[in-house]
């Protein structure tokens, strides 16, 4: 960055209400990480280079574009989550952006307000607003949260002390009468949206927001679809950090970029092109979203010399594994639609939630998984207890399986990287065996 751009993003970011020193040091510490993790690994493939350019100007360009819109009578809406409808914030006129969550660097001062036993998720959400660190969050005139679980609830009643939010009921079951109860709350939220933007939301223009968002769903499905290649042809640490980015990024130019990548891949597919040797141990990371910059585990897996070829997470297939297929036309059928497109996702929040454990059973098969890891957030206690039935499910299956429990700091990660290194050298044994 010439000192030119440097001096006019600070002075951006100041007009937004960042703390322009604590934010520096943030981004420091991202490059660094970016450099580390990212640039050092092997035989990726040429049109990363975009990729690779929006997480090195990650709160530059996009921001602009975010304060362009804004200087000329638009807003932005900030979430965390996928139940946040990305169509109907299009639809109203609006950017929707994913919001700064996957970092420690927050959390101290985030703890000095919330309990200490709350997830690293909701402290480092939360933590970012209080430390004015995060120009994704100062740039939202409104932040959308939802009811997926207690403590992101109870934040969300905290977080607007500090800033307009606005809260989402998602319902526990997936019945007919939630089906109805969401997509009434989805009818609140476009009332909502059109009070903030002055905008009516109408059957013609969801139309076209939804199709925006499920083509960027689409191309997302493709670019999995090439990783059940084997050798995979693009590694899993950069495929989470595409599917990351695509919560900040401009939807369209975004699923531009990943349908080209995705048309190189399918020559490196087809010319048996890998990341790693066709024999490496390839995993299935499945539990809690690891948002942007939570890199850790994926890191440890590659570098050990196994592959990430799926991941069943909100940053990964239950982000965009299901359309909406409206019955009609009307804007009643089409939020109608959109509500049953949100709830088909095998989150945690539901109950029963066989479906999740199918979802990785059948995952398993078709990316040739040799083994599964269970991620969990610390204090994540919805993914927590699903652990229990994924294990014997698992187990039943003869699927090995790891269960890991993990915050944002880096104090357990000599004790992850062991656990990883010894459960990759089961499924090596078990590999040889037959």
């Amino acid at each position: 960055m010439s000192k030119q751009d440097k001096a006019y993003y600070e002075e951006m970011w100041a007009g937004l209400g960042v703390d322009v020193p604590i934010h520096d040091q943030l981004i420091r510490g991202l490059a660094v990480l970016e450099r580390r993790l990212h640039r050092k690994q092997n035989n990726r493939p040429e049109k990363i280079d975009y990729f690779n350019g929006v997480l090195s100007d990650l709160h530059g360009h996009r921001i602009a574009e975010m304060v362009d819109h804004k200087n000329q009578g638009g807003k932005v809406v900030g979430s965390y989550c996928v139940f946040i409808p990305e169509d109907l914030v299009l639809a109203a006129g609006a950017i929707h952006v994913g919001l700064c969550a996957g970092s420690s660097f927050p959390v101290q001062d985030a703890e000095k307000v919330l309990p200490r036993n709350t997830c690293p998720l909701i402290k480092s959400s939360f933590g970012y607003k209080l430390i004015k660190a995060c120009p994704y969050t100062e740039a939202s005139d409104l932040i959308v949260g939802e009811t997926t679980c207690d403590g992101k609830k109870k934040m969300f009643e905290v977080l607007a002390d500090y800033h307009p939010t606005y809260v989402i009921e998602v319902p526990q079951k997936k019945n007919e009468r939630n089906q109805g109860l969401f997509a009434a709350e989805l009818t609140d939220f476009k009332e909502q949206l059109e009070e903030l933007t002055g905008n009516q939301i109408t059957p013609e223009n969801l139309k076209k927001a939804t199709a925006k968002v499920e083509n960027k769903f689409k191309a997302l499905q493709r670019l999995f679809r090439l990783r059940q290649a084997n050798p995979a042809p693009i590694s899993g640490l950069d495929v989470l950090t595409i599917t990351q980015i695509g919560f900040q990024d401009d939807v369209e130019r975004f699923t531009r970029q990943v349908n080209e990548l995705c048309d190189e891949l399918a020559v490196r597919v087809q010319d048996g092109i890998g990341v790693a040797h066709k024999g490496a141990s390839r995993v299935l990371i499945s539990g809690s979203p690891m948002s942007l910059p939570n890199w850790r585990l994926h890191s440890m897996i590659e570098k050990a010399g196994a592959v990430v070829v799926c991941e069943e997470s909100c940053i990964g297939t239950r982000l965009f594994s299901y359309l909406s297929n409206p019955a009609g036309a009307s804007l009643e059928e089409q939020l109608a639609g959109i509500a049953k497109r949100h709830l088909s996702i095998n989150c945690a929040c539901f109950t029963p939630n066989q479906g999740r454990v199918e979802d990785v059973l059948r995952m398993a098969k078709e990316y040739q998984v040799d083994g599964v890891i269970h991620y969990t957030l610390q204090f994540c206690h919805t993914f927590n207890n699903e652990g229990v039935k994924m294990e014997q499910a698992l187990e039943e299956a003869g699927i090995p399986l790891l269960r890991v429990e993990a915050d944002y700091s880096d104090d357990d990660s000599g004790q992850l990287k062991t656990r990883v290194e010894a459960f990759l050298e089961l499924l090596e044994e078990k590999k040889e065996k037959f």
